[in-house]
């Protein structure tokens, strides 16, 4: 039994905008009934170039529902450049959370995104050809690399709960390994060097990346965190608001505030929660 949020609850049982929108600015399709889940996603822009409608019709579980009505909520409002930088973990973060073996559901979310952003940028015909690497779920080589960029995955087991991809026969296992290995590779070759930064520019740029980066995506969902000290490499901090309670507090430290620290302070940030 999966444990889920209030927020997940809420938008399985009471989802928001639910159907389709009449001639559509951004249309997408992804996933198959076949594969267990599909989501159909569209938007209608205003007269200012903002999304001022989206819609969803989807088949799947209670996070594939909750991810879809989550996704139309948070894309109300914004510029198509503005939504194109949402990424799956914006979805998990609304939602409170998702279970790691859900978290396939804002994946397919971000996926449906992009699409109908390309869609509407009249960018669908460029589509190259992409190599299917699990044949039972129909995972492209491309979504597979893209999932490990975004999220930092390092495992066989965290590429499947990101993108089902290998959770059938388990055939593409030695091709999937394949891909986390080039990409991870790719990640630590050739380190681009960097000026020495003395520990109070350090600091200040952690600071200025929390105030700026980091803290708004927290406080929409009611949550904060509190940058506690600088040690060496480590980042201290204390959450505060929802993050204090959610279940998925660490998860959020880990792959989006630690994440955000290390690409654009230092790569060698660890972030770490202290009780205060």
């Amino acid at each position: 039994m999966w444990e889920y949020t209030d927020k997940v609850k809420e938008h399985f049982l009471n989802p928001r905008n639910v159907g389709e929108i009449e001639e559509p600015d951004g249309v997408a399709e992804v996933g198959s009934i076949a594969c267990g889940d599909a989501l159909k996603f569209t938007f209608k822009l205003d007269e200012n170039g903002r999304i001022k409608e989206a819609k969803f019709k989807t088949f799947g579980c209670a996070s594939a529902i909750a991810s879809a009505s989550a996704l139309t909520e948070i894309v109300k409002g914004m510029t198509v450049e503005e939504a194109s930088k949402v990424t799956n973990q914006d979805i998990a973060r609304f939602l409170g959370g998702l279970p790691e073996e859900k978290m396939h559901c804002s994946v397919m979310g971000r996926e449906a995104l992009d699409k109908a952003i390309a869609y509407y940028r009249g960018d669908t015909g460029k589509e190259v050809e992409d190599k299917v690497v699990c044949e039972c779920f129909g995972v492209t080589e491309k979504e597979i690399e893209k999932a490990i960029r975004e999220n930092a995955l390092t495992t066989l087991e965290e590429v499947t709960n990101y993108t089902k991809a290998g959770g059938g026969c388990g055939n593409c296992h030695p091709a999937i390994q394949e891909i986390i290995d080039r990409v991870l590779g790719d990640v630590h070759a050739k380190p681009v060097p960097r000026p020495k930064m003395s520990n109070l520019r350090k600091i200040r740029l952690i600071e200025e990346t929390i105030d700026q980066e980091i803290r708004p995506s927290l406080k929409q969902d009611g949550g904060d965190i509190e940058l506690v000290d600088v040690v060496g490499n480590r980042v201290l901090v204390a959450t505060r608001g929802a993050c204090a309670s959610c279940q998925a507090a660490n998860r959020t430290l880990k792959n989006f505030v630690e994440v955000k620290l290390r690409e654009l302070v230092l790569p060698e940030l660890v972030v770490e929660e202290v009780s205060q």
